[in-house]
């Protein structure tokens, strides 16, 4: 690797951003800015607009950074609405920006990923019929990926896992029934689309 050049990717204190279009039933469309964390897979911030701008932008990295010290490489694509005098607000978040090589999506594959999972596990199946819904939707897509969806890359796991988890003791009859303490929750999310499991103590 060439002095000067970091190897994107290889720190926890990595976050990548970038933008999408969804379309709405009335066919409107309205663009969503996502950041996520590198190295643990966790949705930071989104947000939606239908007409995105420089300080729009801005705010929305303000909101998730501030002067959180966590961070310290922030990558993004070299879409015009990132000019020099957003790069310079973010710089001075002590971020360093880092832009990714022309029509290379692969350079930024984390938060591609994820807006393709967005589409795959939710908008490919639900159209928002507004801006407020299309939000709405994706508050509550994101609150399940953070918390609950496995990702393989984290062993599975999930990239923000509950600090306090029940777990059941085993049967007497067998590692893979339940003891009489513990009864299986299921949380239905999306209307159905998406399910969520977890233990729960037995009411007596």
């Amino acid at each position: 690797m060439a002095p000067g050049r970091i190897a994107i990717g290889t720190s926890r204190r990595d976050a990548d951003c970038d933008f999408f279009v969804a379309i709405t039933a009335t066919f409107r469309l309205i663009h969503v800015f996502v950041v996520m964390h590198h190295s643990s897979r966790r949705l930071l911030h989104f947000n939606v607009t239908k007409h995105p701008t420089v300080e729009w932008t801005l705010q929305q990295l303000r909101q998730t950074f501030g002067t959180d010290e966590e961070f310290r490489f922030l990558l993004h694509d070299r879409d015009s609405i990132f000019s020099e005098g957003l790069n310079r607000s973010i710089a001075a978040f002590g971020l360093r920006v880092l832009k990714s090589p022309p029509r290379s999506p692969k350079a930024n594959a984390v938060c591609e990923r994820v807006i393709g999972t967005i589409r795959r596990e939710c908008l490919d199946w639900l159209i928002p019929l507004s801006e407020q819904h299309l939000r709405s939707l994706l508050n509550t897509w994101a609150a399940h990926y953070n918390r609950s969806r496995p990702h393989m890359r984290l062993g599975p796991g999930v990239p923000d896992p509950p600090g306090h988890r029940i777990l059941p003791t085993n049967s007497a009859r067998g590692r893979h029934e339940l003891g009489g303490s513990a009864r299986l929750c299921v949380k239905s999310i999306l209307g159905g689309l998406h399910h969520e499991y977890d233990w729960a103590l037995a009411c007596v």
